[in-house]
């Protein structure tokens, strides 16, 4: 009797767990509905995107990005990292996913590399203009572990 009691509590907190994983990924869901116009540079044909109305709303305002830190050889800065919404093996620069996929973070603070889930809380920055930079940028940010 005990050990079907201890079994269905876990569960149960299983669900609870899972249900949390999906609620903390809307928002990578939300920046996912983006298309892109084509337009031309100084260096030739590039993809602009365009933001949906549904992104638009969440500019400037504070959101969680739930993931995992990029370590860019050469690139990867304590206080500017890159967060992927798909772990490294999957993530956008090795050839899944696409760029919405990804966001530049500046930390508050200095932070180490790690390769486990992590959370980026900042002020979001939509960027249409700048190719050195991703599209989706958190100001002001800070970061967590699960």
């Amino acid at each position: 009797m005990n050990r079907n009691i201890i079994g269905i509590a876990f569960f149960f907190l299983a669900l609870l767990s899972a249900n949390g994983q999906n609620d903390a990924f809307k928002t990578w869901k939300i920046l996912s509905k983006i298309d892109y116009e084509k337009s031309q540079d100084e260096y030739g044909e590039i993809y602009v995107p365009k933001f949906s109305p549904e992104i638009q709303s969440l500019r400037g305002k504070t959101i969680t990005l739930p993931g995992y830190i990029i370590p860019f050889e050469g690139m990867f800065k304590p206080e500017h990292i890159i967060i992927s919404s798909l772990p490294i093996a999957s993530c956008f620069f090795c050839g899944s996913g696409g760029p919405e996929t990804v966001a530049e973070a500046y930390l508050k603070s200095p932070v180490k590399y790690s390769a486990k889930m992590v959370n980026v809380t900042g002020t979001l920055e939509l960027n249409d203009k700048d190719t050195n930079q991703l599209m989706y940028i958190l100001k002001n940010a800070t970061l967590s572990y699960d």
